[in-house]
């Protein structure tokens, strides 16, 4: 294994803070499982916890969101065709749980980012990858480091800037949404 989870697998960003046809901002993310299941059915798959977070940027006034990261081991090899049609099913999947993309930042039903596939480099309009700020946000930071610790110091430097808002809270486990511990996961580093 690499030195980083940076370097290995695929990792999808999750977030909610609108209620779908499935309920809540949770359990719209516990109805996602099942779906991101289906698109890896020969990859493991390691979820975070879920995390309360403060928007980023956006309109004012909008709900906080409920974050989490799902690292994938994936049985196919990263190439920009296979990351750009993984990209259309993650929208496809946006759209199910009623995604609006009316405003930049705003409020949604659920937003799905590819944070990075293994070591593949991708810029276009519509994908860049790694994500060119996955490691500027705390959204991201807080369920990366719940699954490895080396995440922590990360997630520390950015909470300790003057600007980065209110720390995530670690949510408790919720039914329906499985939570993988540091210790149990210790398959992800060397």
């Amino acid at each position: 294994m690499g030195a980083s989870l940076a370097d290995q697998g695929l990792a999808i960003g999750l977030g909610s803070n609108l209620p779908s046809a499935a309920g809540g901002s949770i359990e719209t993310l516990a109805a996602l499982r099942p779906l991101l299941n289906a698109l890896f059915p020969r990859a493991r798959l390691q979820w975070s916890p879920l995390f309360r977070t403060a928007p980023l940027g956006g309109p004012a006034g909008q709900p906080d969101y409920i974050n989490a990261v799902v690292l994938i081991e994936p049985a196919c090899v990263p190439s920009a065709e296979v990351a750009r049609e993984l990209l259309e099913q993650l929208q496809a999947l946006e759209q199910r749980f009623g995604r609006l993309r009316e405003e930049r930042w705003g409020p949604r039903t659920l937003d799905l980012d590819l944070l990075w596939w293994g070591d593949l480099r991708m810029e276009s309009p519509e994908l860049q990858l790694p994500h060119p700020r996955w490691s500027e946000r705390a959204f991201v930071l807080a369920p990366l480091a719940a699954l490895d610790r080396r995440f922590q110091a990360s997630l520390e430097r950015l909470l300790a800037a003057a600007d980065s808002g209110p720390a995530p809270q670690r949510l408790p486990p919720w039914e329906g949404w499985p939570e993988c511990a540091v210790e149990e996961c210790l398959w992800l580093v060397d």
